[in-house]
């Protein structure tokens, strides 16, 4: 499928909760947020359906998100059941990792085939204070579980925030040093909480190559500019929505918790799938895709989405 600007359209986001066990500080209130009832998330069948629909438009990628995916209920099955759909060539998910150590080998098991950790700090005082409610040490016991159950390459995602992370871009990039993974540091995007914070919060991504000027480029992959620390097994990533923006590129669509397209992470536009079967929901599924928008606003002012981080999926 091509959106109306001559993209082609085959990654699909599919936020599975609006909930999480974090209260990041960028993405939700201290209070959390209103939980929807249950009857207004879609249902485990739903999404099988939503995303068997999309694959048969040419969706070769689904990448599950949340809130944080794992607190749903089903979520192993529901990830069994993605990846038996037809056609679908990669099934990915992000998560915080807090779970990991339990559930890393059954979603292994179920056909997951890679993994994104959220990680924006190796201190635990101040992995605390971020996330209001989570401990380090569960996600770096995540990580391990995540290793022993067979996922290569995993992708750990830092947020660049200046004046809380931005001293520990060296120690962060130095795990590839000794760890196949990518470390990618991600531009901050004004949105939910974090819109009306100091400028100097919203770092561009290429303080990291001013920090580390002895990266080494590489190929890029997706919208992640690539690079090596010298000797590293592992790779450096940049991802600047802001600095760098990527939207003539972007091939993705998403899905909300309550089943609504959206085309944007920033948009208000939206298009409701509850209740579409068979012809409808494709049909549905074309309009979002052709009517995607351009690109983003950022440049000029904060997200134009009422929703939160965590109400669209990460």
């Amino acid at each position: 499928m091509k959106d109306q600007y001559g993209r082609t359209v085959d990654y699909l986001r599919l936020s599975v909760t609006d909930l999480c066990n974090y209260r990041c500080r960028y993405c939700m209130p201290p209070e959390g947020v209103e939980k929807l009832p249950h009857s207004s998330i879609l249902s485990l069948e739903e999404y099988v359906e939503i995303a068997a629909a999309a694959v048969g438009l040419g969706i070769m990628k689904i990448r599950v998100t949340g809130g944080e995916p794992l607190v749903r209920r089903g979520i192993v099955e529901l990830c069994r059941a993605l990846r038996a759909i037809p056609g679908l060539r990669e099934l990915c998910l992000t998560t915080n990792g807090s779970q990991l150590t339990a559930l890393a080998a059954p979603l292994r098991d179920a056909g997951v085939d890679r993994l994104n950790i959220s990680l924006d700090t190796l201190h635990p005082e101040h992995f605390r204070a971020m996330t209001r409610t989570g401990s380090l040490e569960d996600v770096l016991s995540g990580i391990q579980a995540a290793e022993r159950a067979g996922f290569k390459q995993l992708k750990l995602d830092t947020v660049l925030i200046g004046g809380f992370n931005d001293n520990e871009i060296r120690p962060l990039a130095e795990l590839t040093l000794t760890h196949p993974w990518e470390v990618r540091f991600i531009e901050l995007m004004p949105m939910g909480p974090c819109a009306g914070w100091d400028k100097e919060c919203f770092l561009p991504a290429d303080t990291v190559l001013a920090r580390l000027p002895e990266l080494k480029a590489l190929p890029p992959e997706g919208v992640a500019r690539r690079f090596r620390l010298p000797g590293a097994v592992g790779t450096v990533g940049l991802i600047a929505p802001l600095s760098h923006e990527f939207c003539g590129d972007c091939r993705r669509i998403r899905v909300t918790a309550d089943g609504r397209l959206k085309g944007c992470l920033h948009s208000r536009e939206e298009i409701s799938l509850r209740g579409l079967h068979g012809p409808a929901l494709k049909d549905a599924l074309r309009r979002g895709i052709f009517q995607k928008p351009r690109g983003h606003c950022l440049t000029e002012g904060p997200s134009g989405t009422p929703r939160t981080m965590n109400e669209i999926g990460g």
